[in-house]
C-alpha cells in the first residue's frame, strides 16, 4: 500500500477537478471527514482537502472546456522536464506544462499510450501528500486499460515503474511497483478493460483508492450524499472489502478497507 515515504515512480498527489467544489466538499467531507482549505488568491481556486490538519488530496472547480471531472494521479519525478520528454519518447503527450507552482514544485499533466490522464510532481517545498495509507487517505491506485503489456511498456519507459503479476481468483493481477523496489513496494495495479465491464464506458483511466474503517457504511453514506455506488461492497481474500463509487458529478474512485497482514 501506499505511504509517504515517496520514492521515485510513486504516487506523491492526486487532485480532482470538479464542476462545484462547494458541491465536491459536502460530498467528501460528510464521506471522509475532509475540509478545505484554499491555496491563496493566486492559487486560481486551487486548494487543499484535509484530514486532521493534513492535506491528503487537492481540489478545483473547473469548466467543460476544461474537461470531464476527474480525479488526477500524480507521480514523483525527479526531474519534470526530463519525465514529459520521456512520456513524449514512449508515444505519450504533454498536455499541461512542465511548470513551477509557487515554488512549490514542478508538474506537468501527462497522457499515456491509451490516452489516459495522469500527472507528474517534482518536490520543491512541498514533498506531497502528507497522509497515505491511512482511513480518508489515499492508498493505492488502479489502471483501466486495454492493453496491459502496453501500458507496462510505457509507464517503465516514462516513470521507470516495474510490474509482477501476482495470483488472484480467477486469474493473475498486475501489480506496479517503482524502479528497483520490488514487490514489497508496489503501490497500484493494472486492469485489462475487458475483465471490467463496467469500466469500458467511460474509457481507461486511474482509479484512486482511499482506505476506510467500513466499506459498507462508506456505501451508505454515498448514497445517501447523492453518489453512485458502481460496484457494491466486495470482499477479496487477502486484499479487503472494497466498493467503487462515483461523486456526483459522475467523478470516480474507490474505498477498500484493507485486510490486515495478521488476518491474510
Amino acid at each position: 500500500m501506499l505511504t509517504t515515504r515517496f520514492v521515485t515512480g510513486a504516487p506523491n498527489w492526486i487532485d480532482v477537478t470538479t464542476p462545484d467544489i462547494d458541491g465536491a466538499l459536502s460530498f467528501y467531507g460528510g464521506l471522509f471527514g475532509w475540509q478545505f482549505q484554499s491555496a491563496g488568491p493566486d492559487a486560481g481556486g486551487y486548494g487543499f482537502f484535509q484530514l486532521d490538519g493534513r492535506t491528503v488530496a487537492g481540489g478545483s472547480q473547473a469548466g467543460p472546456e476544461q474537461g470531464p471531472p476527474s480525479w488526477t494521479v500524480y507521480f514523483r519525478s525527479e526531474d519534470a522536464q526530463a519525465t514529459a520528454k520521456a512520456v513524449e519518447q514512449a508515444h505519450g503527450r504533454v498536455l499541461f506544462g512542465p511548470l513551477d507552482v509557487m515554488g512549490k514544485g514542478h508538474m506537468a499533466v501527462l497522457a499515456d499510450q491509451a490516452g489516459v490522464k495522469f500527472g507528474i510532481w517534482q518536490p520543491g517545498t512541498t514533498k506531497g501528500v502528507d497522509v497515505a495509507g491511512e482511513p480518508g487517505a489515499l492508498c493505492w491506485v488502479e489502471l483501466y486499460t486495454p492493453d496491459i503489456a502496453a501500458a507496462a511498456a510505457f509507464y517503465h519507459q516514462a516513470l521507470g515503474l516495474e510490474t509482477s503479476g501476482v495470483p488472484f481468483p480467477g486469474g493473475t493481477y498486475t501489480c506496479v511497483n517503482p524502479s528497483g523496489a520490488g514487490d514489497d513496494a508496489a503501490f497500484g495495479g493494472m486492469v485489462p478493460l475487458a475483465d471490467a465491464p463496467a469500466e469500458v464506458e467511460g474509457g481507461p483511466y486511474w482509479l484512486p483508492y482511499f482506505e476506510v474503517e467500513n466499506t459498507d457504511t462508506v456505501v451508505e453514506k454515498a448514497r445517501r450524499l447523492g453518489g453512485t455506488v458502481r460496484m457494491p461492497a466486495t470482499t477479496l481474500a487477502g486484499v479487503g472489502r472494497i466498493a467503487r463509487l462515483a461523486d456526483p458529478y459522475g467523478v470516480r474512485f474507490a474505498v477498500i478497507k484493507s485486510e490486515s497482514p495478521e488476518a491474510a
